[in-house]
């Protein structure tokens, strides 16, 4: 079950964090993912989706791969415009994913974007 607070708000669409995490979840390289909505600036003060992944061990993880896995598996609006690996996710003393930290403007810095490598989400 997912935190009410973790729909995403995304060109009028809404997006469930918890159906695009099972999704990448099943991704033979990734061992654990977080989606969270980021505010990007001129972006209308919608949100973009960001994709924080914790690799399999021995894994590496090539974006464009990951999202051509994804386009047949989700729907369109609900890509991932950004995707961050890191070794694992920060998680609370309850053993559950700590998504406010990756809300940060600050961490997309280190994250790919999709836009800006030109990748499209085919119609």
């Amino acid at each position: 079950m997912d935190r009410i607070k973790d729909c995403i708000r995304r060109r009028g669409e809404n997006i469930s964090s918890f159906e695009i995490e099972q999704c990448l979840n099943a991704y033979p390289a990734i061992a654990e993912s977080a989606v969270v909505g980021v505010k990007v600036p001129g972006a209308g003060g919608e949100d973009e989706v960001l994709a924080v992944i914790a690799l399999r061990e021995g894994a590496c993880l090539d974006p464009v791969a990951l999202l051509d896995w994804c386009v047949p598996r989700m729907p369109r609006f609900a890509v991932p415009r950004f995707v961050l690996t890191a070794d694992g996710l920060d998680k609370t003393a309850t053993g559950k994913i700590r998504k406010q930290v990756y809300k940060e403007p600050a961490v997309l810095t280190g994250a790919w974007d999709r836009e800006a490598a030109g990748y499209v989400v085919p119609r």
